[in-house]
């Protein structure tokens, strides 16, 4: 009995122990929220953030005749990247601090693990949302990413792609992609909220799924590749977005908005922590009975 006490005792600790770890993370980004918004927003987004989000146009055709400029300042449009192989499209801006580069580690990582090669069984085509962003700094990225991709054969299949306003916004109208620019900390210089996702194209230029968060499974996305390479066109997923960082001009840093993540994610684990204390107790108290049982019955 003293070591079921013991165990018992564990258990609470740790659940006592995650709940007083969530407490202050859900206080940060409830506040955090209702700091943007200037007033308190309980449960809902800042304001900022309303207009913030990824709306899944599937089967959408892309603006092929979108025009941009890639990482060499050639003068390009969308289209040239279709007609022979599928395409997995993000969208980020190449002075974004924070989430962008996580978005973007997290697909360079994912293509790691999938036994198909860009420029021979698919394009990675990545567009600034910054008009402001410039060849130079497309080619630098391009740079770092396919390094780190590891295969530099690989680099005529990674594009980085900047341009105007209207482009950009042709592009994302059609995939879905809601951002909004932001003050920077100075005030002047442009930052952007956004949402982080990217998608899958298909060969003709379609949109076939998308992948939201900063995180992809490769066996998912080599999948889709595969389906998209075949023109088909998958279901949607379910709309758990990560929110790219505002800046918060009182403690002069940068945040990053999560808040329905760990919110569900929080949530979830306290939940099945729960269940998993409530069995264990439960059985804990089955195995006391039976020893009581068996010690009458003995005695």
């Amino acid at each position: 009995m003293t070591s079921r006490r013991t165990i018992r005792a564990r258990w609470v600790a740790a659940v006592v122990g995650c709940i007083l770890l969530s407490a202050p993370v859900f206080g940060q980004v409830s506040g955090y929220a209702e700091k943007q918004s200037g007033e308190n927003t309980g449960d809902q987004l800042p304001r900022v953030l309303q207009k913030v989000g990824v709306s899944q146009h599937l089967n959408q055709l892309l603006p092929m005749s979108a025009a941009f400029v890639d990482e060499t300042g050639k003068q390009v449009v969308l289209g040239d990247y279709f007609g022979k192989r599928p395409a997995v499209i993000s969208l980020v801006y190449f002075n974004c601090p924070m989430l962008c580069s996580e978005e973007l580690d997290g697909l360079t990582s994912a293509l790691e693990m999938v036994k198909l090669q860009p420029g021979k069984d698919f394009d990675v085509i990545v567009i600034s949302i910054d008009p402001s962003d410039t060849p130079e700094l497309a080619a630098k990225k391009k740079a770092f990413y396919v390094k780190r991709y590891g295969r530099p054969e690989s680099a005529a299949g990674w594009h980085f792609l900047t341009g105007q306003t209207p482009s950009i916004d042709a592009v994302t109208d059609a995939i879905g992609f809601g951002y909004v620019r932001v003050p920077g900390p100075d005030g002047k210089l442009t930052q952007f909220a956004h949402a982080s996702s990217i998608e899958l194209v298909t060969t003709n230029g379609r949109l076939a799924q998308y992948y939201l968060g900063v995180e992809y499974s490769p066996k998912d996305m080599l999948l889709g590749l595969i389906e998209a390479s075949g023109n088909k066109i998958g279901s949607p997923v379910a709309n758990i977005l990560t929110y790219c960082y505002h800046y918060d001009p009182e403690t002069n840093k940068h945040s990053l908005i999560v808040a329905r993540v760990v919110q569900l994610g929080g949530m979830v684990t306290v939940a099945g922590l729960g269940g998993f204390m409530f069995l264990m107790f439960r059985r804990d108290m089955k195995l006391g009975r039976d020893h009581d049982l068996t010690k009458k019955e003995n005695g």
